[in-house]
């Protein structure tokens, strides 16, 4: 309470300053700091509005006010401030740096990479940049370049956390597990309740054959706070993954008790079930997730095949006609479909057949 009394009273301080001496934009900057604190960005926004109104050319309300419609989502407004930032300053680096991030948000690979590049040309030491850069290229799958900017920024800062984590993550989609465990390692020194990388670090270990490690890491995640239905799925994966099916069958059904309404578990565990050949709890485990979403095509898909490894053909032609209703232009799910129907007729013409005989 004491906190939250000191902030009023120290923005009806800035007010009172303000008012006092409007023509002063540090009040107005620090009006919108301690509005900021306070979570109420609306305010931050009008009074930057403010004071744009009677200093045009503040390149910091520019940037700022750029910055809380980025955060928005509003790109396009975000790049009209970052834009009358830049015919002020056109050799400030945070403005061509903002421009980069409004443009790599709207998917606009060559002018954002043009924006980062000028940003460097005033500032070749800003591992932001760098790892600002290698983000673009990570997005657009160039896994090589990406690599490259996120060492440059190593290079400058090797404990730089940024560019550890999302080598480890590049790293990791290359099958370089070593690589991979390097830099969660890096990570995980710095901040070990990070639980982010723990899971990736439990997740690498896996792939590199060590139990021991992996369990001990989906261990240290679930006991850290936060949300824990990823470091359940993850950590049952890992359990089917080295044949501990029993053991995977019970983190799922930790990870559906944790969260009842999310349908990822109930999927995962009927391909476990199915592929074990356990026909019958699968089809329970698919139909409860299509008990949160009747209409998802691809969870009834796996329903209407594990109808078909039952024996159930009658069950499993009607789910495929529903699915077929659902999507009616996807001609794959027409075309099986209509092999499944003909070879029921046949196979049940063959049974009259044989009766008569």
């Amino acid at each position: 309470m004491t906190e939250v009394n000191d902030i009023t009273q120290q923005i009806n301080e800035a007010i009172m300053q303000m008012a006092m001496d409007p023509t002063n934009p540090d009040h107005y900057h620090t009006l919108a700091n301690l509005y900021a604190l306070d979570d109420n960005f609306d305010k931050v926004a009008s009074v930057y509005e403010s004071l744009l109104s009677i200093k045009p050319d503040d390149v910091n309300a520019l940037l700022n006010l750029g910055s809380i419609y980025f955060y928005s989502k509003d790109f396009r407004k975000a790049l009209s401030y970052y834009n009358k930032a830049l015919d002020i300053n056109p050799t400030n680096y945070l403005v061509y740096y903002n421009l980069g991030n409004a443009y790599a948000e709207l998917k606009n690979f060559s002018k954002s990479l043009r924006y980062y590049n000028r940003a460097l040309d005033f500032n070749t030491k800003s591992t932001d940049i760098y790892n600002a850069i290698a983000m673009l290229y990570h997005d657009f799958e160039d896994y090589v370049e990406a690599k490259a900017y996120y060492e440059k920024a190593l290079s400058i800062d090797p404990n730089n956390l940024t560019a550890n984590v999302d080598l480890g993550n590049i790293n990791f989609k290359l099958f370089d597990y070593e690589t991979a465990l390097y830099h969660y390692l890096k990570v995980y020194e710095v901040e070990p309740d990070n639980k982010t990388v723990t899971i990736c670090l439990a997740n690498t270990y896996s792939l590199l054959k060590n139990p021991e490690k992996t369990w001990e890491y989906f261990e240290i995640s679930l006991n850290l706070p936060g949300d824990n239905y990823k470091t359940y799925i993850c950590y049952a994966i890992a359990k089917s993954d080295f044949k501990d099916y029993d053991g995977a069958i019970e983190i799922y059904k930790k990870a559906i008790e944790y969260k009842p309404k999310e349908k990822n578990a109930y999927i995962l565990l009927g391909n476990l079930y199915s592929n074990l050949g356990k026909y019958k709890e699968a089809i329970e485990s698919y139909e409860q997730a299509l008990n949160l979403n009747e209409y998802d095509t691809s969870t009834r898909v796996l329903l209407a095949n594990t109808y078909y490894m039952d024996d159930r053909i009658e069950d499993a032609l009607k789910a495929y006609r529903y699915v077929s209703n659902l999507e009616p232009e996807n001609d794959e799910y027409k075309l099986v479909y209509i092999n499944l129907l003909e070879d029921y007729i046949v196979t049940s013409r063959a049974g009259e057949l044989l009766e008569h005989v």
